[in-house]
């Protein structure tokens, strides 16, 4: 099935529509941080997955996969998440019977971060063929469509991953672009940590020098869960100098958020767009890199 002429996302009336097509899957991947906007310094982020909600009920059709226990690689704690290996990504994809052959339809019960987070990581491994579910489960369930406690097992399939290393940034690429004019960085967090404030949830408080921030809850409407529409997106990060960049690099914390800027940056049509799979968590690890603090 061939999601090309979506360009990135598709609404719930749509999904509905297709929902018994062979070829198509339908993947929830809600992950949580439950104490993330409560905790204080001494804390840390706690990260749980979402497989215990997915149990108790889903979309119609879908499957599970958990980035947090089956597609992560913190890097010996370097990082929050991190992307796993290709031999990792593409066993987890060929046993939940995921092929290169499939089109795939991504959705979580949050603000679409997760979501977006697997559909890079596929992208970043050369699959093309996926979409996210705009408005998400929220949309899905205040709408009344079909959702059970089934589970579905697609038979083992086989999924070649191929890497695509332009759209993952490396620390010491970041480094060279806090340098460069033509290169446009964008923070997806919260005014707030953008400019430092505590809690310090990654050990430093401040931003990636030159960086720009759009946060992101200024592209999805938190309580709808529905992106904001292509005017809007271009009116947002236009003011933050995409238009004119050779070049976009967008982080967050743990690279989670990030993915959902990307995302939208690519539907806008921008072609060279990476995400710091580090973010501020391997960032701040490091002292000597630096951080800038307070408004721009």
């Amino acid at each position: 099935m061939d999601l090309s002429s979506h360009n990135c996302l598709v609404d719930t009336e749509w999904l509905e529509c297709n929902l018994k097509i062979d070829s198509l899957r339908i993947v929830e991947s809600t992950s949580l941080l439950p104490n993330y906007f409560e905790e204080d310094e001494a804390d840390k982020t706690k990260k749980e997955s979402g497989r215990s909600m997915w149990d108790e009920d889903h979309i119609t059709g879908s499957i599970f996969i958990d980035i947090l226990t089956e597609l992560s690689d913190d890097k010996d704690g370097r990082f929050m998440y991190g992307m796993p290996s290709a031999k990792q990504f593409s066993s987890v994809m060929s046993q939940k019977g995921i092929s290169n052959a499939n089109g795939l339809v991504i959705y979580d019960r949050t603000t679409n971060m997760w979501a977006a987070r697997l559909w890079w990581m596929l992208r970043a491994f050369g699959f093309e063929n996926s979409v996210v579910l705009d408005g998400g489960y929220s949309k899905w369930v205040a709408e009344d469509r079909p959702t059970d406690n089934l589970i579905v097992k697609h038979p083992t399939a086989k999924f070649n991953a191929i890497p695509q290393p332009k759209l993952i940034a490396e620390r010491e690429q970041v480094i060279q672009a806090t340098t460069k004019d033509t290169t446009c960085i964008i923070n997806a967090l919260d005014p707030n940590e953008f400019e430092g404030k505590p809690p310090h949830r990654y050990g430093r408080g401040g931003r990636i020098p030159t960086s720009q921030n759009v946060p992101f809850t200024e592209t999805v409407d938190l309580e709808t869960q529905l992106y904001s529409n292509d005017d809007q997106s271009s009116k947002i990060f236009g003011d933050v100098g995409v238009e004119t960049a050779d070049e976009i690099i967008c982080y967050c914390g743990g690279g989670i958020a990030a993915c959902s800027t990307a995302l939208l940056l690519t539907k806008l049509g921008h072609k060279k767009v990476s995400v710091y799979d580090g973010s501020m968590t391997e960032w701040c690890a490091d002292p000597d890199l630096p951080l800038e603090t307070g408004k721009i």
